[in-house]
């Protein structure tokens, strides 16, 4: 194949669809393969089992939440560390507003807790022209602050309730589940069939007494890839992020879809935190987000600060996240997963002369193949862990590959933008 012919093949591949880039349609169509053959190999069933998917969606949602509000604040052009603080005042607002007022107020009290971190931020670096960084940091410190102070306050009064740090009873919201079809599908992933018993567990998960809060993740999704995307209103507030001067210069009002943005990032992460209250558990603790909030934010840039990317590098989190609550076969059989993983990657990489990169992600994939090989099961501290291990490791190898917005992060004055 010739040097031209070569270069517009690669050309082709590398048109995106839906905004995703073609290294994360292989990684999504290959997974539907690679996993249920790693469960054969492995005989690990739970690695496919519906009550993985169950406990997958309930670690993602949380997660992707977070992720989709970086998406917005970011895309905007304001970095938004401050993920964390704000889910923890999701959960609070959630759990305060929940035992008062119903589960559905109370998810909307969740929202409203982030919005006001979100303000916070927003005053901070957009009106006085703060330090992205340190404000999001400062946010997650006064959110960690005002939460202890609030629950001993309000839930130390609630004689039910199991100590000043927590609140226990709260509401629960309805679920939605499909009668027949559950059942079928939940034969159907018993038979432990190639790649249909697998798919029959991830369907029944979705069918099976899921939560409407989940159900709405998907679509708050959808909603923002087409706003962000496909409208005025998107492409106005993404060349807030690309270059605030043309924007400006056309007549858009910075300032003001730069506060859209990270108000809409801090009531997305709020209700990331009242999942966690009112969908996960029906009990608030002080500190319940216990970092998901930072693993969003990685989830957001793995995805390339697009909507659908940063949900599906979520679900890799929180399918990695269920694992660890399985069988420890199960999250041994995840070495071998990252390990052919990497193998395509690597393969990848060569196809793109990129050898540095195939030798950096060849040698780690071998150097999981022989953690497989030569051991039978991780130790458990270790397995407590594998969230954040998997964010570091999909972060190293595929850094190169992103592209955050041109002006992310970057201070803005009127008529001074450049």
């Amino acid at each position: 194949m010739s040097t031209p012919t070569l270069e517009r093949t690669r050309t082709a591949i590398g048109r995106r669809f839906l905004g995703l880039s073609p290294l994360t349609w292989v990684l999504i169509l290959g997974g539907l393969t690679v996993v249920p053959f790693v469960r054969l190999v492995t005989d690990s069933a739970p690695l496919t089992a519906t009550t993985t998917f169950t406990a997958a969606i309930l670690s993602t949602c949380p997660i992707a939440l977070a992720a989709l509000g970086g998406v917005w604040s970011e895309r905007a052009g304001v970095v938004n560390i401050g993920l964390e603080g704000q889910m923890l005042l999701g959960t609070w607002g959630a759990a305060y507003f929940n035992w008062y007022y119903g589960p559905w107020v109370g998810l909307a009290g969740g929202i409203a807790l982030g919005m006001v971190g979100g303000l916070l931020h927003a005053i901070a670096t957009i009106t006085f022209g703060v330090d992205q960084i340190v404000s999001g940091v400062a946010i997650n410190i006064i959110a960690s602050g005002a939460v202890e102070f609030l629950s001993r306050a309000f839930f130390s009064r609630i004689p039910t309730n199991g100590g000043p740090r927590n609140l226990t009873g709260l509401f629960t919201l309805p679920t939605v589940r499909i009668p027949g079809l559950d059942d079928a599908l939940s034969t159907l992933n018993g038979r432990h069939w190639f790649l249909v018993s697998d798919l029959a567990g991830f369907l029944e998960a979705f069918v099976a007494d899921i939560s409407v809060v989940s159900l709405l993740v998907i679509v708050l999704f959808v909603l923002s890839w087409w706003l962000l995307r496909r409208t005025t209103f998107g492409l106005r507030l993404r060349s807030c992020g690309e270059s605030p001067a043309a924007a400006e210069s056309l007549g858009v009002d910075v300032r003001r879809y730069k506060y859209v943005g990270v108000l809409v990032s801090g009531g997305l992460a709020g209700l990331g935190g009242a999942y966690l209250s009112t969908v996960a558990t029906s009990t608030f603790n002080v500190g319940q987000t216990n970092g998901d909030g930072y693993i969003g934010l990685a989830a957001m840039i793995f995805g390339n600060w697009n909507p659908f990317g940063a949900l599906g590098a979520s679900a890799l989190f929180g399918y990695a996240d269920s694992l660890q609550l399985r069988s420890p076969v199960s999250l041994h059989a995840l070495l071998l997963l990252l390990a052919i993983g990497l193998a395509a990657l690597t393969a990848w990489r060569l196809w793109q002369r990129r050898f540095r990169a195939a030798i950096t992600n060849g040698v780690i994939g071998v150097a999981f193949l022989l953690w497989f090989l030569f051991t039978n099961s991780i130790p458990s501290d270790l397995g407590g862990m594998t969230p954040y291990l998997v964010t570091l490791l999909v972060l190293s190898v595929a850094s190169q590959s992103l592209r955050m917005p041109a002006a992310d992060g970057q201070p803005y004055r009127k008529g001074s933008a450049g």
